[in-house]
């Protein structure tokens, strides 16, 4: 008797809209919409939620992945079957996956293979600890596993897992944690990144002898044929494609867009490999992340990929893949004493692995025991590469549910548990150096002068340089001016941070090498150049993180370095028509947050094109420089700055003290400051000083105006006096101060460049 089998028919890609009867949820396109958007809503949420806690977005990724899942909201059937019926996850899956493989594609292209090349021996060794135990515990862990919740998989695979999944380290998120925690630029970071570069590449290669043995090919010669075509492919790869792609990079010069054509040819050689990769056995990820690691770093090409590829992947269909990953996982399923007591084994065992095997080995290294537990707890993060390893075991029927829920929650804990551990044993940036080596937090004559000149962009550097090479008197000495340059660069959640972390490290002391500089890198070359032509000790920094926090490395910074003065670009620059335009506004609340905070004296500089837009030569310097003096702390600071200056032979120096004709409580420290100032510049024909007498404020100002035409002025933040409080100015911007302010205003035409200044008080340096 036959029987008849109907077929549930087709679903059709777009829906011909409400009003003709559809439901827009029962297509494909409409229901992905609403899938993707209601993803990007959930996971952006609880990243919100989970910032304060100073979590990476990918634990608000699996969580979200986990509530949209069977665990939560999924227990409404009518919800479930709703936005996520059965029908709809192939669509989501291979949406999910396509994201993937292009994300693994922008994790190849952050790892440079190069650096594995240099790295130490040290460690090498703590990488090797960090995959060796884990690995054996992981193996210990299956035979329990086997014995009671995943009876009847097959022995080989499943070891193999395991392993794999306790001793991996998640490196794009250990390096978001480590900039979060600010601690790229340590001992311990530096540290930690060598070896989860290591551990990354390792794991890799331990997933693909996972995937080779989970086959479910009859032979026993398979995995062999799979493993060795997978080792064939990179092979061939890593000959033909690192040609090609260094003839792509060669034609896309520094300062011009790359050619689309290139980018196409390169997203597709990705879906390529993605497909040959596929097609051997072992899964298309490989494919996109081998091409990933033989792109060249250098250059605009790696970037401009980085670019066209990073945020419709990461912001759309990457926590697609969370959720996805969520859909297969039902918490559930771990019920009974039995379930959780593993769960609380494999934990325990992960964070073992991990942490004992780090600190023995770091021990052994002679690293402080502090330090050696933090790198124990950076090293047991996890991340999405244990998701991969965990939904392809899923996919090979090599994990069950109840194991798979329990894996995907240990991998949420380690993570979660990783920042506040790390926290608890080990920051550094709350350590200060010692006040005995910290003389000089003001600027004084006839010493070393150590400047921290920070910039946002290359559109700062000339003016910048153009202040240093002011400021480096007429010593000719190497010693006399010590400048520290730092690049201020926002680390956002684009994974492109990540490569900005790693262009930091070859940028910047202590992660400054020489030999790695580029020709093409616009701030290093500069910043050499003026170390080079005016003797002047020169090193570029880079500082990376949030705008929010970015003033605590500004003043960890100098106060490492134990700089004099922090010189901060005002957040305004100015227009072709004279006028100030605000470049970003969070600029502002940076230096004002550093001249709350910062250990030394600190300057804030207007530029209205301080010589120009380009550096200019120590012999074309010629500038008149122009100092107000009313009274106070912040003008003697000022004054100060400008004597230096003064020294410089290109440089003349006007300074103007203001007085009104009943002026009787003149400080006692002006006076002396200033009969100072007189006697060691009488003999300067370079400086020039007056003092004016007014009655009014009218009478001040337009003082201040006669001197218009000069290239600078440079006046204290905080001006005291009876003058100052007869101006009554208005203080449009609190960082600027009165004067300040009154320079930069529309209601003063001039095309001067101001520098204000604020001088560090002695028991002002915040504990």
């Amino acid at each position: 008797m036959a029987t008849n089998v109907t077929c549930p028919p087709l679903t059709k890609a777009t829906s011909n809209g409400v009003f003709q009867g559809d439901n827009p949820i029962h297509f494909a396109l409409p229901l992905a919409i609403v899938q993707i958007c209601l993803v990007v809503v959930v996971t952006r949420c609880l990243a919100f939620l989970m910032k304060p806690l100073r979590q990476p977005r990918v634990i608000a990724e699996i969580v979200g992945g986990i509530l949209l899942g069977p665990s939560a909201l999924g227990r409404n059937t009518h919800y479930l079957h709703s936005i996520f019926p059965p029908k709809s996850l192939t669509v989501l899956d291979t949406l999910a996956n396509l994201g993937l493989l292009f994300f693994l594609f922008l994790v190849g292209l952050e790892l440079d293979l190069k650096s594995l090349h240099r790295t130490g021996k040290k460690a090498l060794s703590i990488a090797v600890a960090g995959i060796s135990l884990p690995f054996a515990l992981g193996v210990g862990t299956s035979v329990v596993l086997r014995a009671t919740i995943s009876k009847g998989v097959d022995a080989g695979p499943f070891l193999v897992f395991m392993g794999v999944t306790l001793s991996i380290t998640a490196f794009p998120v250990l390096a978001r944690i480590l900039a979060e925690l600010k601690l790229l630029t340590t001992d311990v970071g530096r540290m930690a990144m060598s070896a989860a570069a290591v551990n990354d590449v390792v794991a890799w290669i331990l997933l693909a002898l996972a995937i080779a043995l989970s086959g479910t090919g009859h032979s026993p010669v398979t995995p062999l044929w799979v493993f060795l075509s997978g080792f064939g492919f990179v092979l061939f790869c890593s000959l033909i494609a690192p040609q090609i792609f260094r003839w792509m990079a060669r034609r896309c010069p520094e300062g011009k867009p790359v050619d689309e054509m290139y980018i196409c040819a390169t997203l597709a050689a990705v879906l390529a490999a993605g497909f040959v990769t596929d097609a051997i056995g072992i899964h298309a990820l490989f494919g996109a992340f081998v091409m990933g690691i033989l792109v060249p770093k250098e250059g605009p090409f790696a970037s401009a990929l980085v670019d066209k590829v990073e945020d419709i992947v990461s912001g759309l269909f990457l926590p697609l893949y969370f959720v996805s990953s969520g859909l297969k996982t039902d918490v559930a399923t771990i019920r009974g004493l039995q379930s959780w007591g593993l769960l609380f084994l494999v934990i325990f065992t992960a964070c073992l692995g991990k942490i004992a095997g780090t600190v023995a080995v770091s021990l052994c290294c002679r690293m402080p025991v502090r330090e050696a537990l933090a790198l124990g707890f950076l090293m047991n993060t996890k991340g999405l590469v244990e998701l991969i390893v965990l939904n392809i075991g899923k996919e090979r029927k090599v994990l069950n549910d109840q194991t798979f829920a329990i894996m995907i929650l240990m991998a949420l804990f380690t993570t979660f548990i990783t920042t506040p551990l790390v926290i608890a044993v080990y920051k550094p940036a709350k350590r200060k150096s010692k006040g005995d080596n910290y003389r000089y937090r003001t600027i004084h004559q006839n010493t070393e002068l150590r400047m921290l000149v920070c910039f946002h962009s290359t559109s700062n550097i000339p003016s910048m340089i153009n202040l240093v090479e002011a400021s480096r008197g007429t010593t000719g000495k190497r010693e006399g001016l010590c400048v520290y340059a730092m690049h201020l660069m926002e680390l956002t959640e684009r994974s492109s941070a990540i490569l900005m972390v790693h262009n930091a490290r070859k940028n910047g002391r202590p992660f400054w090498n020489k030999a790695l500089t580029s020709g093409s890198n616009q701030v290093i070359v500069a910043f050499e150049a003026i170390g080079q032509l005016s003797r002047v000790f020169v090193r570029p920094m880079t500082a990376i993180s949030a705008m929010s926090d970015i003033h605590e490395d500004i003043c960890t910074s100098a106060e490492r370095k134990r700089a004099a003065i922090i010189i901060l670009p005002f957040h305004k620059h100015q227009r072709l028509d004279g006028t100030l335009e605000t470049s970003r506004s969070e600029y502002g609340t940076v230096n004002r947050k550093v001249l709350e905070h910062a250990p030394c004296s600190v300057g804030i500089l207007v530029d209205r094109g301080l010589g120009g837009t380009a550096q200019v030569s120590a012999s074309n310097v010629s500038s008149i420089i122009t100092v107000l003096f009313f009274g106070g702390c912040d003008d003697r600071e000022a004054l100060s700055y400008g004597t230096r200056m003064a020294e410089h032979p290109g440089i003349s120096l006007v300074a103007i003290r203001f007085l009104t004709y009943s002026d009787d409580t003149n400080s006692l420290l002006d006076e002396n400051f200033l009969a100072e100032f007189k006697q060691n510049s009488s003999l300067n024909n370079s400086v020039n000083y007056e003092e004016r007498f007014v009655k009014n404020a009218s009478e001040a100002i337009e003082i201040i105006r006669e001197y218009h035409r000069c290239t600078m002025f440079v006046v204290g933040r905080m001006p005291e006096g009876d003058v100052i409080a007869l101006l009554s100015l208005k203080t449009e911007f609190p960082e600027l101060g009165p004067v300040g302010s009154l320079l930069t205003s529309l209601d003063f035409p001039t095309a001067a460049s101001v520098l204000v200044l604020q001088q560090h008080q002695p028991g002002s340096f915040p504990n």
